[in-house]
């Protein structure tokens, strides 16, 4: 049985851990409101950029001269995979479900003999990954000591894998990273991101049925095509970017929530046998001084 020295140790210890939970968890409520607005902002201008890149380069997707980051090489053998996480941990599982979405991808692909390459964006994808696919890492990304995360940030990303594009490096680039739903909720999203996705119709399906509006461009599709490319492979890494620092934040303040709870208990328990054990200190005391009474 423990002592009470030995119990009033813990149970200090465990409060001076809780003052630490709790700070943390109003530091990560403050920082996940600035996240999670700004991950909001970005997130219509995405998809926006997306969905017309995707209908511009349906009309040029069968050109000889289209982008290479539009309709990619030709081929599926080498893929890039850009896998976003935290810098830090102390949020639950939150960066454990990228690494293991990060995990069954390159199994797969790997499976159906392919080769696979990681960049990773966050000190924790690198950590989780390199204890078994050490191998296949290009390159790390890491904010650490940053306070905010720029654009420019995530444009210094994309010009990296626009040159190993271009150098052939790869064939197929993949975006993986948590996408922020709510503060108790994030998705672990794969998301592809060279070649561009197409409309289906773009691909060999029907085409939809009814009056289709027609578009001219000027200057031509495929000059366009060259400048808004890697504009929107840098936009689609700066929303994951900031998708993931929401995402987060709120797993952040779920975990150090849970802990301060769990920390509550524990000081109860620990206080509940403190003062059973001083009872019974108490009550053997007091039964060693009366029987000695009595031996008088």
């Amino acid at each position: 049985m423990a002592s009470l020295k030995d119990l009033r140790g813990r149970i200090n210890s465990v409060k001076s851990t809780r003052k630490i939970t709790q700070a943390m968890k109003m530091v990560a409520a403050a920082k996940l409101r600035r996240s999670q607005a700004q991950a909001e902002a970005a997130r219509p201008y995405a998809e926006r950029m997306e969905r017309m890149l995707a209908s511009l380069g349906a009309a040029v997707a069968s050109s000889p001269n289209a982008p290479r980051m539009l309709v990619g090489t030709g081929q599926e053998r080498v893929h890039l995979l850009v896998v976003v996480t935290a810098d830090r941990g102390l949020a639950g599982p939150f960066n454990t479900n990228v690494g293991r979405l990060a995990r069954t991808r390159i199994r797969a692909l790997e499976a159906e003999g392919g080769t696979v390459k990681i960049l990773s964006v966050g000190r924790k994808g690198a950590t989780y990954l390199k204890r078994e696919f050490a191998s296949r890492f290009v390159g790390e990304v890491s904010f650490t000591g940053k306070k905010r995360v720029e654009f420019s940030d995530a444009e210094a990303v994309a010009l990296r894998i626009t040159e190993m594009l271009e150098a052939g490096e790869f064939d197929v680039c993949s975006l993986l990273y948590n996408r922020f739903r709510s503060v108790i909720v994030q998705i672990p999203t794969d998301q592809r991101l060279i070649p561009a996705p197409l409309p289906e119709d773009a691909a060999g399906a029907p085409a939809a049925t009814g009056p289709q509006a027609q578009y001219e461009y000027e200057p031509a599709e495929e000059e366009i095509l060259a400048t808004l490319l890697p504009r929107n492979l840098a936009i689609q890494l700066y929303r994951a970017v900031l998708e993931n620092a929401a995402g987060f934040y709120g797993s952040q303040m779920n975990a150090m929530d849970n802990a301060t709870r769990n920390a509550g208990e524990m000081i109860d328990k620990l206080t509940l046998n403190y003062n059973r054990t001083r009872q019974a200190n108490i009550t053997r005391e007091l039964i060693e001084i009366i029987s000695g009474a009595e031996a008088l």
